[in-house]
């Protein structure tokens, strides 16, 4: 090490210098591929979302369909809508995407998910709206495996005393 720290203080002044130098803030790039789209990958349960977002006016295909065919319940258009609420982009970006596995519900969040993940690298001003709802970060919950000798995770069979 070039200093040599001798007292707390020697310690205090090495520690402090490194850090407001690692307090530098970040400058994200936006990512946007030849075609001027950015690309994610969502999750969400078992589901699997690859998405697309590009400018345009608001056009939602998720494999496909229009969002109103594929995601017939209001309550997932809703939640497939928050990502551009939140941001103040509403109706200023189209998106394609693709979702595998899981149910309807766990599809739409998987797209939620994704949409904010590529907003976010498309226009990385809009970040700190989607971070701070909670958009950028992948729901982990998912169904509890079924464990043997129970009826499910962890209901057991019905007890019989005699």
């Amino acid at each position: 090490m070039a200093e040599d720290i001798k007292s707390l203080d020697d310690l205090k002044s090495v520690v402090s210098g490194s850090a407001a130098v690692a307090e530098a803030p970040v400058r994200r790039e936006a990512q946007r591929d030849q075609q001027g789209r950015s690309y994610a990958t969502g999750k969400r349960k078992d589901a699997v979302a690859r998405v697309w977002v590009k400018p345009g006016s608001g056009k939602v295909v998720v494999n496909g369909k229009d969002i109103n065919e594929y995601f017939a319940r209001p309550v997932l258009q809703m939640i497939l809508r928050q990502p551009f609420d939140v941001a103040g982009v509403a109706g200023q970006y189209d998106v394609q995407a693709t979702v595998k596995g899981g149910g309807l519900s766990g599809q739409a969040g998987a797209v939620k998910h994704g949409i904010s993940q590529a907003l976010q690298l498309h226009e990385p001003a809009l970040r700190a709206a989607l971070k701070a709802a909670g958009f950028l970060t992948r729901d982990s919950r998912v169904v509890e495996r079924k464990k043997y000798g129970k009826a499910k995770a962890r209901r057991s069979f019905q007890f019989s005393k005699r």
